[in-house]
């Protein structure tokens, strides 16, 4: 890869001005990090940065394929970018992401938009710099399609969005087979980073001021079983844990059959484990679980839940509920609607079934129309609200740790952050604060956010 990054940075350093570059990310932080890494590749190769595609010499769309409307949002952008080209016949055009892992998409690309110059996956980072190289020296095309590979790919620096706020993926892929998600097939099977790898990058990050460290995978439960030493993820954060600096570990996403009490111990004795586990649910009915493959029961489930509140009242819950799946019955989303009055959730990413081609709920009839499932979107949300505003109004008086974000939106001089509990904090301050903790009483709350006075 270096020799290709040279090449590239020699061809640049000719031009009389600095080329710029423009990464546009879709879908999950993993992906925003995938996108981080291409921009540290592209910087070695020369490259500035712009956040306007129009001024661009290079663009990369880093694509999500979990629902349709993002693909959608995709394609739409890629026509607005070849009028660009048309003013600009040096841009070269990339998409790269888990969309390019389906074969269907690239076929479009090919077909309908032929002036996209590279198209990559999500394991071809240590190439990229060859497509581009060859693109410079004449290529019209290149299309990578060696699916989403075996390996683990280490060493590429990211040029990240937060100076204080750092994404950490510890594993990639996903085994779980989910009948609706299409990730296993776009992002490959799970592959663990090794312990050192991570342990280091995030002793790196820490030294140099970070004071979050999100740990990321498809499912972070599942880290080390591909490993021959034996560490799983509760021990991962038990070392992570023990490094000296002043940091909070949070970690997403969790698949509550890989969510044991090993797991809730771990986070109720580490004291830099933020007190907030994201769960996704996806439903409350165990006959969906199971068209789900979730492998799981909602009585499982509420285990997990309970055991977390047992080990520390103050721990939060956020959730993920996929609504109107193939002919969910009135009865199921019930079911659904109880499991949210049980753990009563501090906060809920709720999604109306969006069939994905290649997997297997895509094949099963539905005969639940769509403004049935729009109308259970709005109970849902409905009673979450009513559930946050009551909940949070538990904080006033108390003291919470926040980590501040920066300016908030209710004018100048208020800021924001989040609690250990991942709660949304606002409250009057100095914009010099962002990225420090502090410690915020409480005064008031909201539906979504609570109110408070810096200490």
């Amino acid at each position: 890869m270096n020799s290709y990054i040279d090449k590239v940075k020699a061809i640049n350093e000719k031009r009389e001005t600095p080329p710029l570059a423009h990464v546009h990310n879709y879908g999950c932080q993993l992906n925003v990090t995938d996108g981080e890494k291409l921009k540290g590749i592209l910087f070695r190769m020369g490259y500035g940065f712009t956040e306007h595609p129009e001024e661009a010499d290079l663009v990369i769309f880093n694509t999500c394929a979990v629902r349709e409307n993002a693909e959608e949002r995709v394609f739409g952008n890629l026509g607005f970018l070849k009028h660009y080209k048309d003013r600009n016949r040096e841009m070269i055009i990339c998409v790269s992401g888990c969309m390019t892992e389906q074969s269907a998409v690239v076929d479009k690309i090919k077909s309908s938009y032929k002036y996209v110059d590279i198209v990559f996956g999500t394991n071809a980072f240590d190439r990229f710099p060859q497509f581009v190289y060859e693109v410079l020296n004449g290529r019209k095309h290149f299309y990578d399609e060696a699916g989403p590979g075996k390996d683990v790919s280490e060493g590429n620096e990211q040029i990240r969005s937060s100076t204080f706020k750092a994404s950490v993926p510890i594993m990639y892929g996903c085994n779980n087979f989910c009948t609706y998600c299409i990730v296993p097939y776009v992002r490959g099977r799970e592959r663990s980073r090794q312990p050192e790898a991570i342990i280091s990058e995030v002793t790196k990050l820490v030294n140099e001021g970070y004071r979050e460290i999100m740990l990321l995978g498809q499912n972070v439960n599942s880290y080390g079983n591909d490993l021959a030493d034996g560490i799983k993820f509760p021990e991962l954060l038990r070392r992570i844990n023990a490094l000296e600096g002043e940091f909070i570990i949070r970690f997403m996403s969790s698949h509550p059959k890989d969510a044991g009490k090993d797991l809730i111990d771990a986070m109720a004795e580490c004291d830099k484990v933020g007190k907030f586990l994201h769960l996704p649910v996806q439903s409350g009915s165990n006959s969906v679980l199971e068209r789900m493959n979730r492998k799981y029961t909602a009585e499982k489930y509420l285990e997990i839940i309970d055991y977390a509140k047992s080990r520390n009242a103050g721990f939060s819950f956020s959730t993920d509920i996929l609504i109107g799946f193939p002919n969910e019955t009135d009865e199921e989303f019930e079911d659904t609607l109880e499991i949210i009055r049980k753990v009563r959730y501090s906060n809920i990413y709720s999604f109306i079934y969006s069939k994905r081609t290649g997997t297997k709920a895509a094949l099963m009839e539905d005969e639940t129309p769509y403004s049935a499932k729009q109308e259970r979107m709005q109970r849902l949300l409905e009673l979450q609200r009513e559930i946050t505003t009551e909940d949070y109004r538990k904080y006033i008086g108390k003291t919470l740790d926040v980590l501040v974000d920066g300016p908030g939106k209710n004018g100048e001089g208020t800021l924001t952050g989040k609690s250990s509990e991942y709660i949304i904090v606002n409250f009057a301050g100095d914009a010099s604060l962002t990225g420090r903790f502090v410690k915020v009483k409480i005064t008031g709350a909201r539906n979504w956010a609570v109110e408070g006075e810096l200490v």
